[in-house]
């Protein structure tokens, strides 16, 4: 069949834009209106009943909450806004984008204000005298990066951007639209031609070459004490069924890095949680003894691994399998026995179907059983500990009890973050995001936006510091003015926890400041804690408002991140377990 035109009439280009945008299945924008990139924002006006356009107070804020919806969805998450600033304010969520893997659109301008480029204004991209570089300065955080300066060539590039934002390991790329990109017409003759979408978007579930996939399961079945290691990738590829299905037929106990916690239930039988760094003892013990490692959708970085502690993982004494949809991910750190290049949960379903049962081996429950019993799991004394301030275990465990089993949980970054990936144990698949890629404090609040707007029918909790919440409770009147009534937790110690505790006190310490009160003058529900009993039902009420919440938690100073870092850190000798 021959392919259709996209354009059968004369059109504006920022319409044809949004067009495309909606041919890809993108149901949401974020960002602020300015510059010359209006003609979009005006396309958008007209088709809010198919996108949704969400005006947020500070870009940062559209950055990260493109980058979660890219994240949770597939779909490329849509940054749109003025050239510089997308590019300043907004690089929290295009770094945690680019290092997270998670597909992205920055849809901006370059302000170069034809015929006086070489004069023109200071926010000018142009690379000329007296103004920025947007080319060169995108180039260093995205992907791929297109300047345009023609209608047709507008329409085209972001249709090329989809592909490339989507293609192999995901990540954001940028489209600088010059003045004359989103001015004048396009045409049905206009060149080149322009088609429908879809022939754009690459194909999804890309399997692995099944002769590879043959030669890794022969090495499972014949391993005796298997683990997988599951990374971002399983939530990338969306792959949370495929892994679980995977790991019950082949009884292989199953741990995460940072940023592939929650794409398996840590409920389920199966699960031994977080590895690596600051992983949980009886994650690091399993790992540290199997003859077989399964890495899917990691690169397995310093913190994943302890610094590549031999005592954890060494390629020596283990056999690697490692599942990759990006070729150069796979041996990027270990050097891998078997390489299976595609989609996770495609060559999951492809190992699962080869390998069948395993046979052989201790059962893969009995294994997590015995790890748990011997090293514990979510199960210390500080969970229920009476102290106050409250101390971080205690305020994770309070949400672990009253949190849905099904509510999204949002992280920030620093030190409260450790704690969360550490004593926070996910119910369902999914239900937890973390800025494990590039770490930007501030990351919480949007995030959680993203989440309610894609899940409102769900739970969404923003767990934050008290330097993580004032670098963006201006999100707060977004989800007032957006109807998304998310709650945020603060554990609130009036430092910067994580630098308090490298390096003492100074330029760690912040004055006492009273954020339920800022909160309340914002619009939302709000109340202070600072005894542990007052937590829960502060909680209760918060769930069942249709308002923004804040709880802000007065928090203990003395539970240290260091008191969470892995003896493997420190190259201890491995203490295996029978």
């Amino acid at each position: 069949m021959s392919a259709k035109l996209l354009v059968t009439d004369s059109q504006d280009p920022g319409d044809l834009i949004v067009k495309v945008l909606e041919e890809a299945g993108i149901d949401a924008v974020f960002g602020i209106a300015g510059g010359n990139i209006g003609p979009i924002w005006t396309a958008l006006s007209k088709r809010q009943e198919k996108i949704r356009t969400v005006l947020v107070r500070e870009e940062s804020l559209a950055g990260v909450m493109a980058e979660v919806y890219g994240r949770m969805t597939g779909k490329p998450g849509v940054l749109i806004g003025q050239g510089l600033w997308v590019l300043g304010n907004g690089l929290i969520g295009t770094a945690e984008a680019r290092l997270s893997s998670s597909p992205m659109l920055l849809l901006t301008d370059v302000s170069d204000a034809p015929p006086f480029s070489l004069h023109a204004e200071h926010q000018a991209g142009t690379g000329l005298y007296g103004s920025w570089d947007a080319r060169q300065s995108f180039a260093g955080i995205t992907k791929e990066v297109f300047h345009i300066n023609e209608p047709v060539n507008a329409v085209h590039a972001t249709q090329l951007a989809i592909k490339h934002a989507l293609s192999g390991q995901p990540g954001p790329v940028a489209v600088l639209y010059g003045f004359n990109a989103l001015n004048g017409k396009v045409e049905p003759t206009s060149q080149p031609r322009l088609y429908p979408t879809h022939h754009y978007l690459p194909p999804r579930n890309s399997p692995a070459v099944p002769a590879d996939v043959d030669r890794a399961a022969h090495a499972i079945k014949a391993a005796q004490r298997p683990v997988i290691i599951a990374g971002n990738g399983v939530r990338i590829a969306q792959a949370y069924a495929a892994l679980q299905q995977f790991a019950q037929a082949a009884q292989i106990p199953v741990v995460t890095t940072p940023s592939g916690k929650g794409v398996l239930p840590e409920t389920h039988p199966l699960a031994l949680g977080l590895f690596g760094t600051f992983g949980l003892p009886a994650a690091n013990a399993c790992v540290a003894d199997a003859d077989l490692v399964l890495v899917v959708g990691s690169k397995l970085s310093a913190g994943d691994t302890a610094k590549e502690s031999a005592e954890l993982l060494d390629p020596q004494r283990q056999t690697f399998v490692q599942i990759d949809v990006e070729p150069r991910n796979a041996s990027w750190t270990f050097p891998a026995d078997h390489v299976l290049v595609g989609d996770a949960g495609a060559v999951l379903a492809q190992l699962s179907d080869a390998i069948g049962s395993r046979p052989s081996g201790a059962a893969g429950e009995d294994r997590v059983a015995a790890y748990r019993k011997a090293h514990g799991y979510f199960d210390g004394q500080a969970y229920r500990s009476p102290a106050a301030p409250l101390l971080p275990q205690r305020i994770i465990s309070e949400l672990r009890r009253h949190l849905p089993e099904d509510a999204i949980v949002t992280c920030d970054a620093g030190e409260n973050r450790m704690f969360m990936t550490h004593f926070y144990q996910t119910q369902r698949e999914g239900t937890f995001i973390s800025a494990a890629g590039a770490g930007p404090m501030g990351f919480a609040i949007p995030s959680a936006l993203a989440a309610k707007l894609l899940h409102p029918e769900r739970a969404v909790v923003a767990v934050c510091g008290d330097g993580g919440f004032a670098m963006t409770m201006n999100g707060l009147m977004t989800a007032i003015e957006q109807d998304l009534p998310i709650v945020t937790v603060i554990f609130n110690n009036q430092a910067l926890g994580w630098s308090m505790h490298t390096r003492g006190s100074f330029a760690a310490r912040f004055a006492e400041f009273d954020h339920a009160a800022i909160a309340r003058a914002m619009g939302c529900d709000a109340v202070n804690i600072t005894e542990p009993e007052a937590l829960g039902p502060a909680l209760d009420v918060a769930l069942a408002s249709r308002r923004p919440a804040v709880i802000d938690v007065a928090t203990s100073l003395d539970v240290s991140y260091q008191d969470i870092r892995s003896p493997y850190a420190g190259g201890v000798a491995r203490k295996p377990i029978a």
